[in-house]
């Protein structure tokens, strides 16, 4: 790797921490006493909805067991809840039930704010190249094959 892909990356990280303390600040979430982790779940069953434990466990890359605790967890606590799975009786779907759909609203629009302030102190023209350039880096890494790890 170059020395100035390095700096570039470790500058990019130094902006990601940056950017987690700005939007730290009482979020949704938190009021929830939810941790990242346990928001991280949420917002995936909200985007894929009737998705089950397996599913989320692959697309977040972690542990089906680690995913069926938080799960219970979130159940326990009014945000998610389970149906049977209409052709596989052994497995569930999840979705959002009406306060965890109110908890995920209000976290993106409190996103949405921390972005728009983030954006407010550029140009147009400057938060289009902004996007446009983010946008073209995640989609190349969303387009890379999966780096193995020990155990694969």
């Amino acid at each position: 790797m170059s020395n100035e892909l390095e700096q570039a990356a470790d500058q990019l990280l130094t902006f990601m921490v940056r950017l987690r303390r700005l939007t730290s600040t009482d979020p949704p979430p938190q009021a929830a006493g939810l941790s990242p982790s346990l928001m991280a779940i949420i917002d995936f069953v909200a985007t894929s909805p009737q998705c089950g434990i397996k599913e989320i466990a692959k697309g977040l890359q972690l542990s089906t067991p680690t995913v069926s605790v938080s799960v219970r967890h979130l159940e326990d606590a009014g945000f998610l809840e389970r149906q049977p799975h209409p052709r596989d009786k052994r497995a569930v779907q999840l979705s959002l039930t009406d306060q965890g759909r109110a908890l995920y609203e209000q976290t993106i629009r409190f996103r949405r704010q921390t972005f728009e302030r983030l954006l407010a102190s550029l140009t147009v023209e400057e938060q289009k190249t902004l996007l446009t350039l983010l946008k073209k880096a995640l989609t190349t890494l969303e387009n890379e094959k999966p780096i193995p790890t020990k155990g694969d």
